[in-house]
């Protein structure tokens, strides 16, 4: 990557106003940004009764949840929410994201409230309402992303990520790559073959996620190699959605050696 476009201080560099930390293991990113963020949130509520915090669900997360849960927070001054959730599974499915964040987090500590997405097919409209209700009334402190292999954020795949969008939260048709992204046969979070992945969702949208104060996504792995490429060496531009969090003012990006593995 041209050395103009990006300073680096030991395996640290920045592009644009994205910081971003790459790590040797993702054992490392987790526990240090779980580190960073913990002190973050014990700031936050130094100075207000309690915060609200979006979580993202992917086993590109697991690290840091499992490091984030043991840190010193009184969570009890925490709402908590989700950005996205499919539409059509049994509310039982360990494929959901509510019940992915209540097994990594939500069942281990205790949170003043968790805003669980529902995602009742008979019901989006109400949902997408509802949820719409619950980002206005709670604005967003801090936002934890992970980076889709498409470079999704939430579940705006490209062609439904709109910068200006001015839905807060909307159903969506999601894409073959992202799609692709949730088959694996060895992972019990995620499905076994592409035909049981849905082909909708729910999802705060581009607009909701930059509003947030603090913002910090964590994408370590091989599979994401090309979409940390693309976040930091394309043109800011809706085709890479995770591009524009080279403009926000306090981001950071928390990558490992392999999702860092494509840039120069």
């Amino acid at each position: 990557m041209d050395k103009r476009e990006l300073t680096m201080d030991k395996r640290e560099l920045t592009k644009d106003q994205l910081k971003v930390k790459i790590y040797k293991t993702r054992a490392e990113m987790g526990e240090d940004a779980a580190e960073e963020i913990s002190a973050r949130i014990n700031s936050l509520l130094e100075e207000r009764d309690y915060i609200n915090i979006v979580f993202a669900s992917a086993p590109s997360q697991n690290e840091f949840l499992a490091s984030l849960r043991a840190k010193d927070v009184d969570w009890s001054r925490i709402n908590a929410f989700h950005m996205d959730e499919y539409i059509g599974l049994d509310s039982s499915a360990p494929q959901l994201f509510g019940n992915f964040l209540k097994d990594k987090i939500f069942s281990h500590v205790k949170f003043r409230d968790v805003f669980y997405m529902d995602g009742d097919k008979t019901r989006q409209k109400v949902e997408c309402d509802r949820y719409s209700d619950l980002m206005q009334k709670h604005p967003t402190d801090i936002v934890i992303l992970g980076i889709g292999e498409n470079t999704h954020l939430a579940f705006n795949d490209p062609h439904v990520a709109f910068f200006d969008d001015p839905e807060l939260v909307k159903v969506v048709d999601l894409d073959e790559k992202n799609r692709w992204q949730q088959v694996d046969p060895d992972d019990p979070i995620c499905f076994n073959a592409i035909e049981q992945v849905p082909t909708h969702a729910i999802t705060l949208t581009i607009p909701v996620l930059f509003k947030a104060t603090y913002a910090y996504a964590i994408s370590p792995g091989t599979n994401k190699a090309d979409a940390i490429y693309h976040t930091l060496k394309g043109e800011i531009q809706e085709k890479y959605p995770s591009t524009i969090l080279r403009k926000h003012p306090e981001a950071i990006l928390y990558i490992d050696e392999d999702s860092a593995a494509k840039l120069p």
